[in-house]
């Protein structure tokens, strides 16, 4: 018997063999995953499944977004007095701080385009001033409230026009921590 025959029969043999064990089923199949609507019709309970909170985390500033009326207050042209609509909005944004008295919020004072940067950097801190001093007002201690001016340096609406600079007068209040 030639070498050619004997090496290509022992290497089909050694195929066969390894292949065989590629085949080999599992006797036990692990159990099928459990979803909400098998448990119950099966009668299991499962409490350590934990359901999905629905909504924002509360203290976050998305919570805080959710929970008040709105995070900014608005100004007439070279205003910066606290008006009945603001009164409305700055006591649900003291309610919130209320609930959560670990929470420091920064008030940012905005202008419109009208005016010089100067003018409008200090126009920008009397509103947020403003804005903090009601918060304080309600009960809100001064220490968990900062404020920043920005001037015209940030608008939210672009244009040169009535509507765009209502929008920019305002004061924003964001959570920090």
């Amino acid at each position: 018997m030639s070498r050619f025959p004997r090496i290509a029969t022992v290497s089909l043999l050694l195929a066969s063999v390894s292949l065989a064990g590629c085949a080999h089923k599992p006797k036990e199949l692990p159990p099928q995953p459990v979803s909400a609507s098998t448990s119950t019709q099966t009668g299991q309970q499962f409490s350590s499944q934990q359901q999905q909170p629905t909504g924002p985390i509360p203290g976050s500033q998305a919570d805080f977004l959710a929970s008040v009326i709105s995070d900014t207050v608005h100004f007439d042209f070279d205003k910066y007095g606290i008006d009945g609509e603001s009164v409305g909005i700055l006591r649900s944004q003291a309610q919130w701080l209320a609930r959560y008295p670990a929470k420091s919020v920064t008030i940012e004072g905005h202008c419109d385009e009208r005016g010089t940067r100067d003018y409008n950097l200090a126009l920008g801190e009397r509103r947020a001033n403003a804005a903090k001093n009601y918060l304080v007002a309600l009960g809100i201690d001064a220490g968990r409230i900062n404020t920043i001016s920005y001037g015209k340096e940030r608008p939210i609406a672009l244009g040169s026009d009535e509507a765009a600079w209502a929008k920019n007068r305002r004061a924003v209040t964001i959570t920090v921590n």
